[in-house]
């Protein structure tokens, strides 16, 4: 088993995102497996200068190893324009699988209808009518260099015969299906400031780098559909599946086009940590931050107990190591019960060191 740490560097991590990190190495290790270290620094007006440096002394301090060196998005770009090259071969549904985009954000919010509240807005497919319907306006306007992004486009319909189901066992939310047309939609590759989009650069990464085991918030239930597809995509035009992935060897859907990616990884989405409020813990709640934590004095063993009750790991927020929590680990408690869990100061179970720190 190969698991990884994925955290982006735009500020000190948080009660909700250790709870990610721990759940994410007791998977790993307590399969013998090993644990990488990826900094998604690929965003990079959001990348706040020693973020990576914090981001590492949190996880050392609570006791939570990795294998190797890390891994910097901001360094692999060469990759990402190798995997994006391998996927300009093949159209799909009239239009090529990438395809130039002209919209605005404003013109996507227009034209799009409300949508879930995990960060998905559906694309209406207006470029993709364009550059089916119009190709010579869209070579104009990339001659006089009109500013786009770059989208892969979905399988059309299952009207058209285009297999456009992704299906997956999560380990703690059970089976899952999405409607890459109609649930996911048209997704950016590359965004029109020429930066690489989060999807794409996880997708080619995970593949890459021979990840097996993904741990993550439950909020990414939907873009484990997307990027499977992207994967499948990329094992069916030969990209490099990374040091210990097994290689491509599925037989292609001549209908679709679409594979099955070689050890498509093992995903668990874990509840959400919220705030008093209900609302997701956001790295901008310094109250709830490593730094501001350490510096009251909270130990690693007590933000590991709390952790470890937030995954339903045991019974109350007693102080505890990682290694404490390896023996019998299991995703069973939060399969039974995943409801999102707040931290809130009156909670009985609440510490009094975290109670402070609301109150402070």
């Amino acid at each position: 088993m190969t698991g990884r740490f994925a955290p982006t560097p735009s500020g000190r991590m948080h009660i909700g995102n250790m709870t990610a990190m721990l759940a994410a190495w007791l998977d790993s290790r307590s399969h013998g497996g090993r644990m990488l270290l990826r900094i998604e620094d690929i965003d990079t007006p959001r990348v706040l200068p020693d973020a990576d440096r914090w981001i590492m002394d949190d996880l050392t301090w609570l006791g939570l190893d990795w294998d190797g060196e890390p891994v910097y998005q901001s360094q692999r770009i060469d990759l990402y324009e190798q995997a994006l090259r391998s996927l300009t071969r093949r159209p799909v549904g009239g239009v090529p699988l990438i395809y130039p985009c002209f919209c605005s954000r404003a013109d996507i919010r227009a034209a799009s209808a409300p949508q879930e509240g995990d960060g998905f807005q559906i694309y209406p497919g207006t470029c993709r009518r364009l550059v089916r319907g119009h190709p010579d306006e869209v070579r104009e306007r990339l001659a006089r260099g009109d500013r786009h992004s770059l989208r892969i486009a979905m399988p059309g319909n299952a009207t058209d015969g285009d297999d456009t189901a992704v299906t997956f066992d999560d380990r703690v939310f059970g089976p899952q299906s999405f409607d890459l047309a109609r649930d996911i939609g048209d997704s950016v590759v590359r965004r029109s400031d020429g930066l690489f989009g989060y999807q794409f650069v996880v997708t080619v990464d995970d593949l890459a780098m021979g990840v097996d085991s993904v741990v993550r918030g439950r909020d990414l239930l939907r873009s484990t559909a997307l990027q499977t597809y992207i994967r499948e995509r990329l094992v069916a035009e030969g990209f490099a599946v990374g040091e210990g992935a097994a290689a491509p060897d599925a037989e292609q859907d001549a209908r679709s086009g679409r594979v099955a990616a070689p050890d498509r990884p093992a995903y668990a989405h874990i509840p959400l940590v919220d705030n008093a409020t209900g609302r997701r813990l956001a790295k901008r709640e310094r109250s709830l931050d490593m730094g501001a934590l350490r510096a009251r004095g909270v130990t690693a063993a007590q933000v590991t107990g709390y952790c470890a009750w937030l995954l339903r790991l045991i019974d109350e927020p007693e102080p505890c190591t990682p290694a404490d929590l390896l023996p019998g680990f299991s995703w069973e408690p939060l399969r039974e019960r995943h409801d999102d869990r707040s931290v809130d100061p009156d909670d009985p179970h609440t510490p009094r060191w975290l109670a402070d720190a609301l109150h402070a």
